[in-house]
């Protein structure tokens, strides 16, 4: 059976499924639709690779529930940090719903167009996942237990149930994720008495932010798919050793390229002003950049630049700065480059999105985060009198 043929007939199961048109008539009740309903004309949808195949069906529901027009955003979205509300609003967008990430982005920082986040929990087999736990770890170690937002729901019921069996569980938080939630460049830095740390999820991008942020901890993965559980281990010491070389090219360099990444909300552009202000202090040559994807290729377009930093991703740099030529830093490698702060070998920040950061190179610094009293004032959508 061809993969097209797989879609079509996963696309009809779903328009035929009587569990999801009883869902839809639940949702149609909910005030969200009531807001598209009365405010909304024109809406934009977003969706990682793997939820495109219902987009077309999503946007039919709206429309014919609705009868607001829809435009489905086909540009890549690796994670949260790709919501497009720049171009929905470009777009006459009244209305982006993102699907499948956290808010990792405020809505109040949108200014200009309503956005509506849909999370995606996948459900796991919590039983498997228990009795594998038990079999493998004894109740004197302290376990933490982390995934993706897919799977933060299920984390609770386990350690609930894992508690009165007589574990010691715990679930960590890094503020603003939800609790035990990662992503790949923001993870929390685990207390002294855990002893080992448990990823439930598929995939090692995740997983690897929380072993930067603890190298010392040993880290296993329990892949909910497959059903396995697998010792993981991450080349800490030459991650280390690479960016340690970056950052010591960098302090030699002087002429800079300094790009703020246009993917969604990728390149924050406060960051980018600073990071430029603090080259230009130290006498440096500045060349600004806006690049999507940032690739050897493209930057060796450029042979007079003696580095770059990028405002996108800092696992840009962390998995794939060898491959570039000249250095490639992220804001806190170009902090240390500079004499602002040490580049420690013993930890690497992994802090990108989190409220308690190192400084103001990072997203959710205090100094760039929206205040309470910018939020927008409600919307009365229905009323009884």
């Amino acid at each position: 059976m061809s993969r097209s043929h797989n879609i079509r007939a996963e696309l009809a199961a779903i328009s035929s499924d009587e569990c999801i048109q009883i869902d839809i008539k639940v949702f149609l009740t909910e005030l969200a639709f009531s807001f598209i309903k009365k405010f909304v004309s024109l809406v934009a949808l977003q969706f990682p690779e793997g939820l495109l195949i219902y987009a077309c069906a999503i946007s039919d529901i709206l429309q014919k529930y609705t009868g607001c027009e829809t435009i489905i955003m086909g540009d890549v979205t690796y994670g949260a940090c790709c919501i497009d509300d720049y171009t929905a609003r470009a777009l006459g967008c009244d209305l982006l719903v993102h699907y499948g990430h956290s808010c990792l982005v405020p809505i109040q920082s949108t200014e200009g167009i309503n956005v509506l986040y849909v999370f995606v929990n996948i459900n796991m087999n919590l039983s498997h996942f228990i009795d594998t736990f038990k079999v493998n770890f004894d109740r004197s170690k302290k376990v933490a237990l982390v995934s993706t937002i897919q799977f933060v729901s299920s984390l609770q019921t386990v350690r609930q149930e894992l508690t009165t069996m007589g574990y010691l569980i715990e679930i960590p938080q890094c503020k603003p994720l939800s609790p035990g939630e990662i992503l790949g460049c923001t993870s929390p830095k685990l207390a002294d008495d855990i002893s080992l740390l448990i990823f439930v999820g598929d995939g090692r991008f995740h997983l690897e932010s929380i072993m930067i942020q603890n190298p010392l901890i040993p880290a296993y993965q329990y892949n909910p798919y497959s059903k396995k559980l697998t010792r993981e281990e991450y080349a800490y010491d030459v991650m280390i050793e690479n960016r340690s070389y970056a950052v010591r090219l960098a302090k030699r360099g002087k002429s800079f390229g300094l790009i703020q990444g246009t993917i969604g909300r990728q390149g924050n552009s406060k960051i980018f002003e600073d990071l430029e202000k603090q080259l230009t202090s130290h006498g440096k040559q500045v060349t600004r950049l806006l690049l999507s994807e940032i690739v050897p290729q493209k930057l060796q377009l450029f042979p007079n630049i003696d580095c770059w930093v990028q405002v996108a991703c800092p696992r840009l740099s962390i998995d794939w700065g060898t491959a570039f030529k000249k250095p490639l830093l992220t804001p806190y490698e170009l902090m240390a480059a500079l004499g602002k702060i040490d580049f420690g070998k013993d930890s690497y920040p992994m802090d990108y999105y989190a409220y308690e950061s190192l400084g103001p190179w990072t997203n959710n610094h205090s100094s760039y985060r929206p205040v309470s009293s910018q939020r927008r004032k409600h919307i009365v959508i229905s009323s009884e009198t």
